[in-house]
């Protein structure tokens, strides 16, 4: 049977939902609160967490991709009392297993925990994983993995791909990682950039053409889609396709036929197609701006690529790696970082995403080019100016945060005596916090929080906490 957790502030619902699954057999244990439900989910292997959005201290949704990353990698089943439609996409986008509504009966439960079940026992049979070459593409946050387990599922098929995602989030990276990983991968990997295709050539430089079939045509051209014959065609924002090309375009999907430009003949080509967009398909349908039977055909498999600032756990591995490239590529020496740095890149809001980020490191390095360790001043103006603007926020809700949890009742203390008070209360939730985000992983703990491991391990000790993973 299974080790289930419940994390809901109704504790009446949790107390019949315990008696309900104890006597299914299952081992079942509750928290009131998110904090308390993250420390137990640390310290227990639970198979099944069932998570509720609206906590006294947090929100589910915000939470599950951390939960999702707890050791023992539970299925999340939401269950929430507002039936929020937007909340049931993010909870799956998430990695939850499934998104109930209260109020909420025992069989409601039943199946999807029945089925989770089944799933974690089938994935614990499976064979190993494959390492997969992801191609450039940095990062281990949550929502990379789940996009990264959805490369590998792609990739072991010849399904249609879409892949959606703002401007500079590595769509392209992650059309060649599907390549890459799939058993067409020793044949092309033929770009096709919607947005840049001339109106007058279109149909010649996908088709192809026959020689004399028009003005110019000299010889004869195969064309991009024959290009492509046993490897991938990427098509590259492909919201932008002309719509008086995507009638003929879906048949080529379909038949993997079509005629070159004067051709009299059809021509094969045994492509796998991906495509990827950063504008809202569904949406360009209701417009009449793009076919409604074509989407259907893209949209196989479909991965929603999470822009940067969803995905901020990411900011100091993907610096590290681009330096160092940056580095290599114009032959300068590996720079340090000021830990003030990283700070000032997670206050940004990074509207380009990591192509942004990348661009933003490159003239760091221009500006830092003969110093060894790079600095908040290196950065760019519009950067330096958001840290400075958090610094204050921060600051400010830092001391209205110390006024609100430290109230001064009866006789007024001595002040060493209040300010050592409120600095062993910072410093405990400090370290719950650091310990729950490295998972008590040490050298993790030390790296994050800056201190030296003998200092860390005085601190742990203080507090009376554990630093056992």
């Amino acid at each position: 049977m299974a080790n289930v957790l419940i994390i809901d502030d109704e504790e009446v619902l949790c107390e019949i939902m315990c008696e309900h699954l104890k006597g299914e057999g299952h081992d079942v244990t509750y928290a009131l609160t998110l904090e308390d439900g993250l420390d137990k989910g640390m310290s227990g292997a639970f198979d099944i967490v069932f998570l509720d959005v609206g906590l006294p201290d947090g929100n589910g949704l915000e939470a599950l991709p951390g939960i999702r990353e707890l050791p023992s990698s539970p299925e999340v089943i939401i269950f929430t009392g507002a039936a929020d439609p937007d909340g049931a996409e993010l909870a799956i986008k998430s990695g939850a297993w499934d998104y109930v509504a209260k109020p909420l009966s025992m069989k409601q439960l039943t199946l999807p925990l029945v089925r989770a079940l089944q799933y974690r026992e089938e994935k614990s049979r499976r064979k190993p994983k494959v390492a997969l070459r992801s191609e450039g593409i940095v990062g281990n946050s949550p929502r990379m993995e789940f996009c990264l387990d959805l490369v590998a599922q792609a990739a072991n098929s010849d399904a249609n791909v879409l892949i959606n995602g703002e401007t500079g989030t590595g769509k392209e990276l992650f059309a060649i990682a599907i390549h890459k990983n799939s058993h067409r991968a020793d044949k092309n990997f033929v770009v096709v950039d919607c947005a840049a295709l001339p109106e007058t050539l279109v149909e010649s430089m996908l088709f192809g053409h026959e020689k004399g079939a028009f003005t110019g045509a000299d010889r004869v051209h195969s064309g991009l889609i024959k290009h492509a014959d046993g490897g991938t065609l990427f098509l590259d924002e492909v919201g932008e396709l002309p719509l008086q090309l995507q009638k003929p375009f879906l048949r080529v999907l379909q038949e993997h036929r079509f005629r070159p430009v004067g051709g009299n003949r059809e021509v094969e080509s045994d492509f796998r197609l991906v495509a990827a967009t950063n504008r809202n398909l569904d949406a360009m349908v209701g417009a009449g701006q793009f076919r409604e039977d074509l989407l259907y055909r893209l949209k196989s498999f479909t991965i929603d690529l999470p822009p940067l600032r969803e995905r901020m756990d990411d900011i100091r591995d993907l610096t590290i790696h681009h330096t160092a490239r940056l580095c290599e590529r114009y032959g300068t020496e590996t720079k340090g970082f000021s830990p003030e740095f990283f700070q000032a890149l997670l206050a940004y809001g990074w509207p380009g995403n990591v192509r942004e980020l990348i661009n933003v490191l490159e003239r760091t390095l221009a500006a830092a080019r003969y110093d060894p360790t790079i600095f908040p001043k290196h950065l760019p103006e519009p950067i330096r100016i958001a840290f400075a603007r958090s610094s204050f926020q921060t600051k400010n809700q830092r001391e209205e945060t110390v006024m609100k949890d430290m109230p001064i009742s009866g006789p007024l203390p001595p002040f060493r005596e209040y300010r050592q008070k409120v600095v062993d209360d910072a410093e405990n939730r400090y370290l719950k916090e650091l310990m729950k985000v490295t998972k008590r992983n040490i050298k993790d703990a030390c790296r994050i929080s800056g201190l030296s491991r003998p200092r860390l391990y005085a601190l742990l000790k203080k507090h009376n906490m554990s630093r056992r993973k």
